[in-house]
């Protein structure tokens, strides 16, 4: 009778891992079809100012320019971005915990060690990024190391691990880039308008929108890009909230790091995030979170939403 319990016990368990896995690719599949589409969006908004620039020439130059910026973020974002929040490469003997973790994590989740890097901030944040698995890095600042007990560290990584996997790293870059793109040309269509660069729709053979139509642009497109990058920073953060859960084994770290992650940057926000605020998407939580902003222009889900769906799984992790 034992045998036939822990069978059936054994046969549950495999059925419900297979069951999660399936969900997971689902997800997975859905979440890139989302991502797809909301980058096509930014395509579309790049060419329509380019066009507001210089008409169809000004497409073809706009989709080139865009074409450009992405083979850079491609081979030096992630670079970049480590420079800008000042982060250097750590070494095992000067954080041992945070490497042990790392290797332990990137181990469970089936991915290449990646390396791992220190920010010296007071605020605790942490993010992840790289072209690929191979090539990716995660870092941390002094901050939160200090701040979180080892299962919560463990539930922060693993979420970072979980973009990695995800290859979230390269599509917030590419969104990035794309919404800068649009913000500098239509910064230089606003030039072009001073001086003479739009005709009117009225003139015979005009390709351009138009006077309104370049003024309405040039308004219009740096908003939207910016929303939709937004968009694709909060659909990442649920897939890998849910991806840095499995990886962990237990979703009550990360939920448990939530909870003091989204009290502490709005106590105290990241001052080189201040200083680039374009990068705010990349980390775990918002480190400008203390900004009074809507939250349709927030660069994350709401901490609260976050932690209620991580608290939904722990009745499944038990399984």
């Amino acid at each position: 009778m034992i045998r036939i319990k822990a069978m059936l016990s054994s046969n549950d368990r495999i059925a419900f891992r297979i069951s999660r896995d399936h969900r997971s690719t689902t997800g997975t599949i859905m979440n890139f079809i989302k991502t797809t589409l909301l980058l096509a969006g930014l395509t579309v908004l790049l060419v329509l100012v380019g066009g507001a620039l210089g008409g169809r020439a000004g497409m073809l130059i706009a989709f080139v320019f865009a074409a450009l910026m992405n083979f850079g973020s491609y081979w030096f974002s992630d670079r970049m971005v480590l420079k800008m929040h000042g982060a250097r490469e750590a070494t095992p003997a000067e954080a041992p915990e945070l490497f042990n973790l790392v290797r332990e994590l990137a181990q469970n989740a089936g991915l290449p060690m990646p390396k791992v890097y220190v920010m010296d901030s007071d605020t605790p944040n942490a993010f992840a990024t790289g072209r690929s698995p191979s090539h990716a890095a995660v870092a941390a600042t002094t901050g939160l190391m200090r701040l979180m007990n080892r299962d919560e560290l463990r539930g922060v990584l693993a979420h970072e691990l979980a973009h990695v996997r995800h290859r979230d790293t390269l599509i917030s870059a590419v969104a990035a880039t794309f919404a800068g793109a649009i913000a500098m040309i239509a910064n230089m269509a606003q030039w072009a308008m001073l001086f003479g660069g739009f005709r009117g729709n009225d003139d015979e053979g005009s390709e351009g929108p138009g006077m309104l139509g370049g003024i309405a642009m040039m308004i219009l497109a740096p908003i939207a890009a910016t929303l939709i990058q937004m968009a694709v920073s909060r659909a990442r953060e649920y897939s890998a909230d849910k991806g840095g859960a499995e990886i962990a084994g237990s979703p009550m770290g990360l939920a448990n790091a939530l909870r003091k992650l989204e009290s502490a940057n709005q106590r105290q926000p990241m001052d080189s995030a201040a200083r680039n605020p374009g990068t705010a998407h990349l980390f775990i939580v918002n480190p400008l979170s203390g900004l009074n902003i809507g939250k349709i222009f927030s660069t994350h889900p709401p901490t609260a939403e976050r932690i209620e769906r991580l608290e939904a799984m722990r009745g499944q992790a038990r399984m």
